[in-house]
């Protein structure tokens, strides 16, 4: 049985509508490009089988060419019902990956893709958000024997990989990916900082300029987003309840206060926090007729929709991934996206040049575990500082940067005690 024969996607027929997205992404990932002619050679993952579970466009079906071409069997789940893009599918099952994933499945047919996804019997997995892991760990402990370990791409999913290693749970060795230098800075900060303006602003095709918009949690995302609607701009508040990021926001210039406060003024609101009931119903009460509210970390639990409808006593789709609320009092309030990652779920995610960093970091990353998973243990550990570094000279070499390096003595200098 061929990878389309294994496959559950939407059509085989979009395959080359995806290749055409594919082969773009391509043209503009050269780290991924380099890698590729260096693991066609090498083949440094013959013989294993790969799980995926990441927001499914063009750019991770570059990762998962990459890693196929590096000799391993992949099988790709989305992490993500409205990210994944099913013409996307159909090019990488007509490419040789094993795909169980569409767009916007029910939630039983979401879990069901992924739990197909873990019956293939991974010995590395990429995750996005922990499901894989979680899965493994809970309901399918059964599954855990052939695991080596692996990597995880989100905040979110590191908090759930950091507390199973605190419970002593954990059952192989999972490399934080997302806290790389590459990845915060870079990923975390520039591609959400671009990546949610382009949803939001593709959606709605409104005006930013002149607005208020109110950022929950000022991590790197929270930074990225703040960034750019300042450059679009917008006045900015930031909400936290870090005192040392609220300092900081305070000393990037941005207004800091509650969200019970900022609710009042918020034209946009962006979350980013990776926590759940960051906006709920004390906060709908008083937001401005007209407030637009979209969610950009991993889960769809940050804004409370469930009591949203229940104080809505109209709802409707006013536009594609646009979801009107009337409240009891006239006023009308709109949810981007359903409340899911309004990047991915209303436009591209990151872009190119962004991803081809983050999915270098993952595809080197995962040949440290494979490599080296038996003396590391069952524990979440950070990317060698090495392969971060790697993966910089990289991005600079293809952008035709040279840098300066350190002289013999000025090496000996900064590693001496003495002046």
């Amino acid at each position: 049985m061929n990878s389309v024969e294994r496959s559950i996607i939407r059509d085989i027929n979009l395959a080359p509508q995806g290749r055409l997205k594919m082969d773009w992404a391509w043209q503009h990932m050269p780290i991924l490009s380099r890698l590729r002619e260096r693991f066609l050679a090498e083949k440094p993952l013959a013989g294993e089988r790969v799980a995926i579970s990441l927001h499914l466009e063009a750019k991770t079906a570059c990762l998962a060419e990459l890693i196929r071409d590096a000799g391993a069997e992949v099988v790709i789940t989305g992490s993500n019902p409205l990210s994944t893009q099913d013409d996307i599918c159909a090019a990488l099952a007509a490419s040789g990956v094993t795909v169980f994933a569409k767009y916007n499945p029910s939630p039983e047919e979401y879990h069901g893709h992924l739990i197909k996804t873990l019956e293939t019997r991974p010995t590395l997995i990429i995750d996005d958000g922990g499901d894989l892991v979680t899965i493994l760990h809970s309901e399918r402990p059964d599954l855990l024997e052939t695991v080596k370990g692996g990597c995880e791409e989100t905040t979110t999913g590191i908090l759930r990989l950091i507390s199973l290693e605190r419970f002593g749970q954990l059952r192989f060795p999972m490399v934080a990916v997302n806290d790389a230098q590459c990845k915060s800075l870079f990923d975390n900060r520039y591609g959400t900082g671009q990546s949610v303006w382009d949803g939001i602003n593709r959606t709605t095709n409104l005006v930013v300029a002149g607005k208020t918009v109110v950022v929950a949690g000022y991590g790197w995302c929270g930074r990225g987003v703040a960034m750019r609607a300042s450059g679009l701009g917008a006045k900015v508040i930031v909400t936290e309840t870090n005192p040392v990021k609220a300092m900081e926001a305070y000393m990037d210039g941005y207004t800091v206060m509650p969200m019970i406060e900022a609710a009042k003024f918020g034209d946009y609101f962006v979350t980013t926090t990776g926590n759940k009931n960051v906006i709920t119903r004390e906060h709908f009460e008083v937001m401005k007729d007209g407030a637009i509210l979209s969610n950009a970390g991993h889960f769809n639990v940050e804004i409370n929709v469930e009591e949203l409808a229940r104080m809505a006593k109209n709802r409707r789709v006013v536009r594609k991934d646009i979801e009107e609320y009337v409240m009891e009092d006239g006023r009308k309030v709109y949810l981007l996206a359903e409340g899911r990652l309004v990047n991915l779920a209303a436009g591209d995610g990151h872009p190119a040049e962004i991803m081809d960093m983050t999915f270098a970091l993952q595809a080197l990353s995962l040949l440290y575990v494979h490599r080296h998973h038996a003396d590391i243990g069952p524990k979440v550990l950070d990317v060698p500082v090495e392969i971060d570094e790697e993966v910089a000279r990289h991005f600079l070499d293809a952008n035709g940067i040279v840098i300066d390096r350190l002289t013999e003595e000025q090496e000996q200098y900064l590693n001496s005690w003495k002046l």
